[in-house]
């Protein structure tokens, strides 16, 4: 059965990489250029395996959509893993507090996000 990742950066050369990477793994993949539509697709999506969250977006950042999708006990169990350009120790303990189960700098390298990936949805 295919897992389904959501891919949420307001980057679409990033979002176009990350797809790829995970298309070529077999993997589903929905795309949100910010925390908003982030979270209305964790919204509105009951199966995903995991997301992959970029930190520094308009409207809302991955880590106030972090904070706000672990609020809800239902997505408690839902993997996230952030990646970023940003490697500050602050907003990672920030990150793990929130619930995140990774953090991956960028520019990344497709085989060690798709590792992460396998690990957290055990695929």
């Amino acid at each position: 059965m295919t897992k389904k990742v959501l891919v949420v950066d307001d980057s679409a050369t990033v979002r176009r990489q990350v797809c790829a990477a995970l298309s070529a793994a077999d993997f589903e993949v929905i795309e949100a250029g910010d925390g908003v539509e982030g979270a209305e697709a964790i919204n509105s999506q009951s199966d995903l395996a995991a997301v992959i969250l970029d930190v520094n977006m308009p409207r809302m950042n991955g880590l106030e959509m972090l904070e706000l999708i672990k609020k809800e006990p239902r997505h408690a169990a839902l993997p996230i893993v952030l990646l970023t350009t940003e490697g500050q120790h602050e907003l990672v303990q920030r990150a793990k507090s929130a619930g995140a189960k990774g953090w991956i700098v960028k520019p990344f390298k497709p085989d060690l996000l798709l590792a992460a990936i396998r690990k957290l949805t055990a695929m």
